[in-house]
């Protein structure tokens, strides 16, 4: 197995950081089955009528047949994924991990869908329901409405037939392979 040779960054050679992009390659590439076991993960729980996981599945399955763009169904496929590892900020988390390859409107949705989906129960907690109208000015504030009303709320129906997972593999990996490059270089 080759390995790099640098005990500090700046002391690293062309061939190390060849090396390291290989590894970043590799890392890209095994992204979608990483993402596909957090989803798993999910899949495990029975505190709802359904998984959680099929929650995901529920929700790409309605943004599928409306005929969604296919980042926007993948982005929709993964939003809850990262609950178990940050159930207040999971948003946050799985927009953080798929920023690179989405549309920022796509990923201001992923970070505020947990606050935007207090409307249906905030009530209930004596918080207020609307605190997402604090963000109103925000160009992808309606698309945020939008998303919680017509997909995330509402996919936790036991008689949903959902679309397997296999349905929205090629979308994910189209998806997930867009180059990125970091700010000040080219892709």
């Amino acid at each position: 197995m080759e390995k790099m040779h640098f005990t500090r960054m700046d002391e690293g050679t062309k061939a190390d950081f060849e090396l390291l992009e290989k590894v970043h390659e590799q890392t890209l590439q095994e992204l979608p089955d990483r993402l596909y076991e957090l989803l798993d993960d999910v899949g495990k729980d029975d505190f709802y009528n359904i998984s959680r996981r099929e929650h995901c599945l529920q929700a790409a399955t309605r943004a599928l047949r409306d005929n969604r763009d296919e980042e926007y169904i993948v982005v929709t496929l993964f939003h809850d994924i990262c609950e178990s590892l940050g159930p207040f900020n999971h948003g946050e988390v799985i927009a953080s991990i798929l920023k690179p390859f989405i549309s920022r409107n796509n990923y201001w949705m992923l970070t505020k869908h947990g606050l935007f989906q207090t409307y249906y129960y905030a009530r209930f907690f004596g918080m207020d329901p609307n605190a997402r109208d604090a963000f109103k000015n925000d160009p992808a504030y309606e698309q945020t409405v939008e998303f919680c009303a017509k997909y995330d709320e509402v996919s936790f129906d036991p008689n949903y037939k959902s679309e397997p997972l296999a349905t929205f593999d090629p979308m994910v990996r189209r998806v997930l392979n867009k180059r990125w490059a970091p700010p000040g270089t080219t892709a």
